[in-house]
C-alpha cells in the first residue's frame, strides 16, 4: 500500500520521522517488514547483517512457539479422550456394557471404525464367548509375536488376524493397532482399527497405546471378578 493511498506523501513521511528520531525505538517489529538500503560497496554492511541475524532469529523463535503451542494442544486433546475413555469404562456395570462403551468412545474420540476385545481365557458365558479364546486355541497362532513382544504393533494386519478379530469385517480393515494386554489377572488382546490406510501406521508410538490398555485391562479384570464371583 503506498503512502498516497494513505492520504500521505513521501514528504510527510520523510517530515515526520525528522520530527520523532526515536520512531523506531519504540517499534522495532516494522524493521523486519522495512528494506533499509545502507551502501557500502561491495563490503557487507554490518547493519544490514545484524538486521538478517535478528529477523533469523525472531523466526526461529515463533516457530519454536508455535511448536509448543501445537504439542500443548494434542497433549490436551489426549487427556480429554483418556478421561472420557475412562468415564466409559467406570459406567460399565458389565463386560458386555464396558465392550459397548468402548465402541462408542473410541469411533467418537479416537476416530477408529472398529474395536476388538479378546480376552484369552476359557469362556464363563455363552452369551459372551466372541469376546474369549481358550488358551492353546489356533486362534491365537496369528498373534504369537505380538503377544511374545508385548508390545503394541501398529499397520496393517495379515487377513488371519483380522478374520479373528474383526470377523465379516475383515476386508475392510486397512490399517489397525494390536495391543497385547498382559496383567497379573488379565491376557488379551485390544485392537482398533480403521478403514484408511495412513491411520494406524508402522512408526506410531507405543506409549499411548500401552497406556490405553492398562486403563482397559484394569477395568476389564474388575469385571471379570464379578463373573467369576457369580459363577
Amino acid at each position: 500500500m503506498s503512502t498516497q493511498t494513505l492520504g500521505l506523501n513521501a514528504a510527510q513521511v520523510a517530515d515526520y520521522l525528522q520530527q520523532y528520531p526515536d520512531f523506531f525505538h519504540d517499534h522495532l517489529n516494522l524493521l523486519e517488514l522495512m528494506s533499509i538500503p545502507h551502501p557500502s560497496g561491495t563490503a557487507v554492511s554490518l547493519i544490514l547483517k545484524q538486521l538478517e541475524l535478528f529477523r533469523s532469529k525472531h523466526m526461529e523463535m515463533e516457530k519454536q512457539l508455535n511448536a509448543l503451542i501445537e504439542i500443548a494442544r494434542d497433549n490436551d486433546t489426549s487427556f480429554i479422550r483418556m478421561h472420557k475413555l475412562t468415564l466409559a469404562l467406570l459406567a460399565a456395570s458389565t463386560l458386555e456394557q464396558a465392550v459397548a462403551n468402548l465402541n462408542v468412545v473410541l469411533a467418537d474420540y479416537f476416530l477408529t471404525d472398529f474395536v476388538a476385545v479378546r480376552i484369552i481365557k476359557q469362556c464363563p458365558k455363552l452369551a459372551i464367548a466372541h469376546l474369549f479364546i481358550e488358551p492353546g486355541s489356533e486362534n491365537l497362532l496369528p498373534f504369537l509375536k505380538e503377544l511374545a513382544g508385548n508390545e503394541p504393533k501398529c499397520g496393517r494386519p495379515t487377513l488371519a488376524q483380522a478374520k479373528v478379530l474383526f470377523g465379516d469385517s475383515a476386508a475392510e480393515v486397512k490399517s489397525c493397532a494390536i495391543i497385547p494386554m498382559s496383567f497379573t489377572e488379565l491376557d488379551g488382546i485390544l485392537a482398533i482399527g480403521s478403514r484408511k490406510e495412513d491411520r494406524f501406521h508402522y512408526s506410531m508410538g507405543n506409549l499411548f497405546l500401552t497406556q490405553m490398555s492398562e486403563i482397559i485391562g484394569t477395568r476389564l479384570i474388575a469385571l471379570l471378578r464379578q463373573i467369576d464371583y457369580a459363577g
